[in-house]
């Protein structure tokens, strides 16, 4: 009974990656106001040019929209969610969505690697081959194909219920045998 208490004790001081939902337009404020209080958090942003009538100007915009990803344990949980803008932390089963630090490793080098890269709902995809790419910046890299447009590949993120759209040659991929 002792141990068990020690192990839950150990589980709640891990950190882990976590999901947060804020509100709309937040998500680079939340992001800056997080690593002012000590927490770790990541809000990957792609840059692109927007023109007006007068000017064009380089604008950072978040990659997922009100989402930011936090590594937190159980008692930075709640100062999270007392940030203001932050909604919820994004749950599956009543329990927040833990991604692996793979995953976060992944998207913070996609960000840096590509400039094309769009969002795209999984909700209406059906699940595809298992690929590995064969050259490029993402070597080796594993993915559910989940569309092929032209060159353009949807690879799947499937904790997030998202993808990100990466422009990959089809002659870089290849079929993995256990699909």
């Amino acid at each position: 009974m002792k141990e068990e208490k020690i192990v839950q004790l150990k589980k709640a001081s891990e950190k882990h990656w976590m999901v947060i939902y804020t509100r709309s337009r937040f998500e680079k404020k939340i992001d800056k106001t997080l690593q002012e209080n000590g927490i770790t958090s990541f809000c990957p942003v792609i840059k692109s040019k927007k023109k007006w009538a007068d000017r064009t100007k380089l604008v950072e915009t978040p990659l997922f929209s009100s989402y930011v990803f936090v590594k937190v344990d159980l008692s930075d949980q709640l100062k999270v969610k007392q940030v203001q803008g932050v909604l919820n932390f994004i749950s599956y089963c009543r329990k927040p969505v833990i991604l692996k630090d793979l995953e976060i490793e992944r998207i913070k080098h996609i960000v840096e690697s590509y400039s094309d890269i769009e969002i795209h709902s999984i909700s209406s995809l059906n699940i595809g081959d298992t690929v590995k790419i064969k050259d490029g910046l993402l070597l080796n890299y594993q993915g559910v194909i989940r569309q092929i447009t032209g060159k353009s590949v949807l690879m799947a993120i499937e904790q997030l219920d998202c993808v990100l759209t990466v422009k990959v040659s089809l002659d870089l991929l290849a079929l993995n045998a256990a699909s």
